[in-house]
């Protein structure tokens, strides 16, 4: 639990803010994973830190929820061009993803329990950055990484590439 606190608080996740008047808290919660080998011995312990994504109203803490997902199909076809001009390729995964997407919306959660900041009891977290469930991660996610990828000067995809089905990949 200290470890993803340490990674969300190096990450500028959030700032603790007091609450602002008309506005409501979501609340937080660990979640705990076992990992096991091939034998089903434990690997490691995992937990999670999740925002009760279900108390969110659309509309008021969300807007769109949409983000772009690759198709299997598409997968198989790069893979297999990549086999057939004998490209190397590369596999990523990026250990906290979601938590480095950028909110547009203004989203306040609850202090997570065991991590209640001292004599500030009454605050909470101002969200900077997405946290997993919460409904707007995905496209928040995908948005942050599209504007890291297709600015002119990276070398990546050009600006007037569609990012999004109709889309015109222009970012602001």
């Amino acid at each position: 639990m200290e470890e993803e606190m340490a990674s969300i608080e190096e990450n500028r996740t959030w700032t603790l803010v007091d609450l602002p008047h008309g506005r409501r808290a979501i609340g937080l919660k660990w979640v705990y994973k076992v990992k096991r080998d091939e034998n089903r011995a434990v690997a490691k312990y995992k937990v999670r830190l999740v925002v009760k994504g279900y108390a969110q109203c659309q509309r008021i803490d969300y807007d769109e929820v949409f983000a772009p997902v690759a198709w299997l199909n598409t997968v198989r076809l790069f893979i297999a061009l990549a086999a057939h001009e004998g490209w190397e390729v590369h596999h990523m995964d990026v250990k906290s993803a979601f938590l480095n997407g950028d909110l547009k919306e203004e989203v306040y959660v609850e202090q997570p329990a065991g991590f209640i900041s001292t004599g500030n009891e009454h605050k909470v977290f101002k969200l900077k950055k997405a946290l997993y469930d919460l409904h707007q991660a995905p496209r928040a996610w995908n948005a942050s990484w599209t504007k890291r990828c297709c600015r002119s000067d990276s070398g990546g995809v050009p600006r007037n590439m569609p990012s999004t089905p109709g889309g015109t990949g222009r970012h602001s």
